[in-house]
C-alpha cells in the first residue's frame, strides 16, 4: 500500500483526472457549438483520457527524476523520491512506460490531436531537463499545461482526420482563464522555492524582482483570470454558460478563493505559500466543476 501511495504521488494522477476533466469540457463545449448535440464518441473519450493521464504521469515522474536534488535542498518530504519511498530509476521506467502509450492514444484521436500531445509531450522533456532552470519561461510553460486540455478536447470533436483548427473563440478565452491561474499558482511556487533555486542557480521571478513583487504579480495573474471567468455568464456565444445560474455559483465560489487569495499575496509581507498553493488548487477544481454542471444538466435533459 506504501509503495501504491508513493508512485500515485510521484505522478501526480489527481492532476491528470483534472486535465480529462478539462478535456472533457472543451469537447462538449466544441461539440454543442459545432454540432448542437454533445453526443461524443465512446471511444474518443476514453482515448483522450488515457492521453492525458499517461501524458501526465510520465512526465510528473520524469520531472521528480530532475529535479530530486533541488528538492532536497528544499526539504520536499512530500515527494516520494526525497522520502526514499521510491527510487529515481523507478521514476525513469514510469516515464519510458507511459510516454510512448499517451503518445500512441492521441494519435488514435486525430492529427490534431496527435499533433497537439507531441508538442506538449516534448516541450514537457524540455522543461524538465532544461526549461525549468529558467523560471521566467517555465512557469508559463506549466500554466500552458493547464490552458492546452481545453482546447485538446475541442480538437477531438473534429470530424476529419487532417490537421485542423475549427475550434469555437470560447474554448480559448476558457483556455485563457486557466492558463493565467496557473500562471499565478507557479509564480507562487517560486517564491516558495526560492532558497533551494538559489543554491542551483535557477531564473526565478523572486530571483530578479524579489518575493514581495513576485508575489503581487501572482495576485494581479488571479485577478485578471476572476475577472474574464464572468464572461461565460454574460456572452450569448458561450451558449450553455450563458446566464447560467448553477455556472454562477461556482464561479463565484471559485473566484471568492481566488480573489482571496490575491489579497492575502499583496496585504502580507509572508503569506503561508504552501497553504495558498493547496487553496488555489482546490478553487482551480470548483472552477472545474462549474463548467462541468451546465454539461452534466445539458446531457440529462437530452438537449
Amino acid at each position: 500500500m506504501k509503495k501504491i501511495k508513493a508512485i500515485w504521488e510521484l505522478m501526480r494522477l489527481e492532476h491528470g483526472l483534472m486535465i480529462f476533466l478539462a478535456i472533457l469540457i472543451g469537447s462538449v463545449i466544441s461539440q454543442q457549438t459545432l454540432f448542437n448535440n454533445i453526443n461524443i464518441p465512446l471511444e474518443k473519450v476514453i482515448l483522450t483520457f488515457f492521453t492525458a493521464l499517461f501524458l501526465e504521469a510520465s512526465t510528473f515522474a520524469l520531472n521528480d527524476y530532475y529535479d530530486f536534488e533541488i528538492d532536497k535542498l528544499n526539504n520536499r518530504t512530500d515527494r516520494p523520491l526525497v522520502r526514499g519511498d521510491l527510487s529515481q530509476k523507478t521514476a525513469l521506467i514510469l516515464f519510458g512506460v507511459f510516454f510512448p502509450l499517451g503518445i500512441i492514444c492521441s494519435f488514435f484521436v486525430n492529427q490534431t490531436c496527435f499533433v497537439i500531445a507531441l508538442i506538449t509531450a516534448l516541450l514537457a522533456i524540455l522543461y524538465d531537463a532544461k526549461m525549468k532552470k529558467i523560471k521566467l519561461i517555465g512557469n508559463f510553460y506549466i500554466a500552458y499545461v493547464m490552458a492546452i486540455p481545453f482546447i485538446f478536447g475541442a480538437a477531438a470533436v473534429i470530424k476529419t482526420n487532417t490537421f485542423s483548427i475549427n475550434i469555437h473563440p470560447s474554448i480559448f478565452i476558457i483556455a485563457l482563464i486557466a492558463f493565467l491561474a496557473g500562471s499565478g499558482r507557479e509564480i507562487m511556487k517560486d517564491v516558495m522555492d526560492f532558497e533551494g533555486d538559489k543554491e542551483k542557480g535557477v531564473k526565478s521571478f523572486p530571483k530578479y524582482i524579489g518575493s514581495r513583487k513576485s508575489n503581487v504579480i501572482a495576485a494581479i495573474f488571479y485577478m485578471i483570470a476572476i475577472v474574464l471567468s464572468f464572461l461565460p455568464f454574460f456572452m450569448e456565444k458561450f451558449e450553455i454558460y450563458y446566464l447560467n445560474n448553477y455556472y454562477l455559483a461556482l464561479i463565484f465560489i471559485t473566484d471568492t478563493m481566488l480573489l482571496s487569495t490575491a489579497i492575502h499575496l499583496i496585504v502580507k509581507k509572508k503569506p503561508q505559500l504552501s497553504l495558498y498553493r493547496k487553496f488555489t488548487l482546490i478553487a482551480i477544481f470548483i472552477g472545474l466543476i462549474a463548467f462541468l454542471i451546465p454539461i452534466i444538466l445539458l446531457f440529462i435533459s437530452g438537449e
